[in-house]
């Protein structure tokens, strides 16, 4: 690798963030760089990475569906269905808990174990693998050069750690706030958003349909459903989304990435939307229903580019 390649690689990483956004917040000891967020990027998308190398993390989190899963609930590398549907992981440069389910971890380090350790069920399933699969990427110059590249100063850059500390790069660089919204709010477009849309946008937050109490924020989501609105949410979470505490998810994006709610239960939009009139009793015409549609659509942005190969 040229000298010159090893320079840009290592170079500091510039935000390419939305008119709405502000730099997130980065841990000390994992520092963003390009070096470090490409190869995060290939990390990404590399079965090898996976106990039996026949899936990454991209099989779950497909950029043309915004890194969320358009199947129903997603499948480990040994082929055993998981318990949830696989959410959009744009934007989570932001958030301040992972996951569907509170689990503790506040930081995307500490998330990442999650998919690449667990044992039940299994995701890549790297537990008790982990020296064959460093192995695997050892063995290839072209990863050798990218580790190096990224971590250069340590000695051994072929870790585990720096596995994980380049995916998390990787995944904070998704960074979005591009969509017609974005565009009309904070770009001061006002022709970005349709009469419909902009009628919708005040549905949304109406008290009627009281979608943005839960949905709120610059990313549209919020804390642990159970918790986050005891005399309306306890309600809402039974019949929504099944008995427990799941994280209200974000919906920008929401048009590409179905299907919805933790399970995958919902298909369609027109299906969430039936599903919550139901659970908090309120009605739409079909002219307001595809207000809110025309609403949500205009939280989704143009088409997202796949990882590095």
């Amino acid at each position: 690798m040229s000298l010159l390649v090893a320079l840009l690689l290592a170079s500091a990483w510039q935000w390419q963030l939305g008119p709405g956004f502000a730099p997130p917040a980065i841990p000390s000891d994992n520092p963003m760089a390009a070096g470090k967020v490409s190869l995060g990027a290939r990390l990404f998308a590399e079965p090898r990475l996976s106990v039996n190398g026949t899936t990454s993390c991209a099989s779950c989190h497909d950029p043309a569906h915004a890194f969320a899963d358009p199947r129903p609930v997603s499948i480990g590398a040994t082929g055993e269905p998981l318990a949830t549907n696989a959410p959009s992981i744009v934007n989570a440069a932001w958030r301040a808990a992972y996951g569907w389910r509170p689990g503790g971890e506040t930081s995307l380090e500490q998330q990442l174990r999650r998919p690449l350790f667990n044992r039940a069920p299994v995701e890549l399933g790297i537990a008790d693998h982990e020296d064959e699969i460093l192995a695997r990427l050892a063995a290839d110059a072209t990863w050798r050069d990218a580790f190096n590249a990224a971590f250069g100063e340590d000695p051994a850059p072929i870790t585990i750690d720096h596995v994980i500390a380049a995916l998390a790069a990787y995944v904070r660089s998704l960074t979005g706030g591009r969509s017609a919204f974005d565009r009309h709010v904070f770009g001061g477009d006002h022709t970005a958003l349709g009469a419909d849309a902009r009628r919708g946008l005040d549905l949304f937050y109406s008290s009627r349909l009281g979608c943005g109490g839960c949905h709120g924020g610059l990313l549209f989501d919020g804390p642990w459903k159970d918790a986050a609105h005891p005399r309306v949410q306890a309600a809402v979470a039974q019949s929504v989304t099944g008995a427990g505490a799941f994280r209200v998810p974000s919906l920008r994006n929401v048009a590409v990435t179905a299907p919805y709610f933790h399970d995958g239960r919902a298909a369609t939009l027109d299906a969430v939307l039936d599903r919550y009139a139901e659970a908090r009793r309120f009605t739409l015409s079909p002219r307001e229903r595809a207000e809110l549609l025309a609403f949500l659509v205009a939280l989704t942005e143009p088409p997202w580019q796949p990882a590095a190969p």
